[in-house]
């Protein structure tokens, strides 16, 4: 194992620099499908502040324009083990916030209209994870862990067990899988195993024998084979045990516990800071209150709203589905708006709700409005002026719209799943203490419930401003994150090392490792 300094549990602190390589679908700027994209775009960045040497692979897709991005080629054509012969593929790269970003171009497979939905997706993301360890071998650089993101990704970790075990670049390098939804597994049929190099490996894990028998599940090999997983918040790393959140993971989730660990997700706070923000009318901090009620009459302007400073304003940014509580927000819709407030939806979805919400917008003209789109000259300007922001998700991994609610002084009213229950806490006025509202019963009444609580606390203004100020002052940046990821990466090593000393990993068809402490 290569030498570094000491890991300590007790204050999870790593002193020593780690040479890491993040491998996802997707990264700010360069592409977007969903929460992993933010998370890789600011988690390396925290993370070289911290000292380490992080880098990230992506592939390549036609939305990528390399001028825009000042890429250069690192390697023209690079010849990648892929199905039964080879596929070549070129490295482009570029730096973002100081992390050099490397993209796998490989046109056939890349240069389409969208990042997925293609029959040969399983293939495409094949080549991609194969041509980033490829990439690895040809510029002789070894890194200490491999985090690869969500199921695009979670070849790589059975890999490092199986045909890049005794692989000298490989050899000592651990592999942490970071689980961003249970629900987006990956699964495909039996031929992905050839496709893969791996038809030899074609094993059927115990804990998933019923949910393979004619399928292969990406995911599932990512968990399995990892040395250590990771998922998007403490509270969901405990629902993703159970039945109702696991998705059919949750007894090879239940054998790898002692490999399981819920990290919650950050926000980029430098560029999401109401104090400098370029979207919203006012710039504005927690010791400048007064200025923020310019941001509401905006908002009121451009939705079309009354331009009335005392009515509660509440804010929804979300996809309009039902995971999102969309099916609570449209039934509670007219009790909601009984308790005298003002509401602003954005977002876009099932055209069902599309239809739901402009029904019920129409019958409050002046007091509601809904604009089907995303943009941050819409988000921006809510988080600024709306009183409350809604989140009634009905499971919620980690969520950020709510930490970036908190930031810009809107009280987030949250269901307790999740990664919600873990970044907001109940408001007792009489104790001064909590940051929002929430509710757990997954019904319209309990959600109803919640927003006549946060409207009563509402009408005190001075205990308002005070809940506003605590919800503003909570840090939800990435250097906290950072630190328990290099820390997990320093245990990821600690059980590679172990694993590697006591029996060949790769032999999990018998029953999986993950029952020592380190």
């Amino acid at each position: 194992m290569r030498a570094r300094m000491a890991f300590c549990e007790k204050d999870r602190t790593v002193t020593a620099s780690l040479k890491i390589l993040m491998l996802s679908a997707e990264m700010v700027p360069f592409a977007k499908i969903g929460g992993p994209a933010d998370v890789v775009g600011a988690l390396p960045k925290a993370l070289r502040r911290m000292g380490h040497d992080v880098r990230v692979a992506m592939p390549c897709y036609r939305s990528i324009r390399p001028e825009q991005f000042g890429m250069t080629t690192l390697i023209d054509a690079l010849a990648v083990p892929f199905k039964h012969g080879t596929e070549d593929a070129a490295i482009r790269e570029t730096t973002v916030g100081g992390v050099p970003v490397y993209f796998v171009d490989a046109p056939r497979y890349f240069q389409r209209e969208n990042v997925l939905g293609y029959q040969d997706d399983g293939d495409r993301f094949i080549l991609f994870c194969r041509a980033a360890l490829e990439m690895c071998r040809a510029l002789d650089w070894s890194p200490d862990v491999i985090h690869a993101h969500e199921w695009h990704t979670a070849i790589v970790p059975n890999w490092l067990h199986t045909i890049y075990r005794h692989d000298p670049v490989f050899q000592s390098t651990a592999s942490v899988f970071t689980v961003h939804n249970m629900a987006y597994q990956g699964i495909f049929g039996h031929r992905i195993l050839e496709v893969a190099g791996l038809a030899d490996q074609e094993f059927i894990l115990p804990a998933l024998a019923e949910k393979q028998i004619d399928a292969v599940d990406l995911l599932g090999r990512g968990i399995a084979y990892a040395d250590v997983v990771t998922t998007v918040s403490e509270t969901y790393a405990r629902e993703i045990l159970t039945p109702e959140f696991g998705d059919g993971m949750e007894k090879l989730l239940r054998q790898r516990e002692t490999r399981l660990e819920g990290i919650l997700n950050g926000i980029d706070a430098e560029a999401l800071n109401p104090a400098t923000d370029i979207y919203i009318s006012q710039q504005f901090d927690a010791d400048r209150l007064e200025m923020r009620a310019a941001n509401k009459r905006a908002l009121q302007e451009q939705c079309g709203l009354e331009p009335d400073p005392h009515a509660p304003l509440l804010g929804y940014v979300s996809r309009l589905v039902s995971q999102k509580g969309a099916d609570l927000l449209t039934t509670a819709f007219d009790h909601i708006m009984d308790l005298g407030v003002q509401m602003v939806i954005i977002g876009t979805g099932d055209p069902h709700y599309h239809e739901l919400f402009s029904q019920c917008v129409a019958r409050y003209r002046r007091r509601a409005a809904v604009h089907f789109s995303f943009g941050a000259d819409w988000t921006q300007p809510l988080y600024a002026g709306a009183d409350m922001y809604l989140m009634p998700s009905r499971f919620e991994p980690c969520g950020l719209n709510q930490m970036i609610a908190m930031r810009y002084g809107a009280i987030p009213i949250v269901r307790a799943t999740g990664g919600l229950i873990d970044t907001v806490t109940e408001f007792d006025p009489a104790a001064g203490t909590g940051t929002g509202f929430t509710f757990r019963d997954y019904d319209p009444w309990s959600l109803l419930a919640a927003i006549a609580r946060a409207v009563q606390s509402y009408r005190y203004p001075d205990s308002w401003h005070h809940l506003m100020r605590r919800a503003m002052s909570v840090d939800h940046s990435w250097r906290v994150s950072a630190e328990r990821y290099a820390a997990a990466y320093e245990r990821a090593l600690a059980w590679h090392a172990e694993d590697a000393a006591l029996h060949h990993p790769s032999d999990i068809s018998d029953g999986l490792q993950g029952d020592r402490e380190v």
